[in-house]
């Protein structure tokens, strides 16, 4: 599955047009590495995303093509939200 649609369906970003920009800017990392748009997220990885002076890890547990609002949170697991000082 690309990283943007991971996000929208996982619902840690509302829009997949937002996070494919989000990721197109270099705020997204795949494993340690920046991601692309196009880069495919399999079970297991870790994500990292930076929302202005925040910082969230997550990690992939699950995929799936659509989820109801209330499942989106088990598509990963939280390992970090930590804000950064400016």
């Amino acid at each position: 599955m690309r990283i943007d649609k991971f996000l929208k369906i996982s619902r840690l970003i509302k829009r997949r047009s937002v996070a494919k920009e989000v990721t197109d800017k270099g705020r997204v990392q795949l494993n340690g590495k920046l991601a692309k748009s196009s880069s495919m997220v399999k079970v297991g990885d870790t994500i990292q995303i930076q929302f202005g002076n925040r910082i969230v890890k997550v990690k992939v547990e699950k995929l799936q093509e659509s989820t109801k609002k209330e499942d989106a949170s088990a598509m990963y697991t939280l390992l970090s939200d930590e804000r950064i000082s400016s």
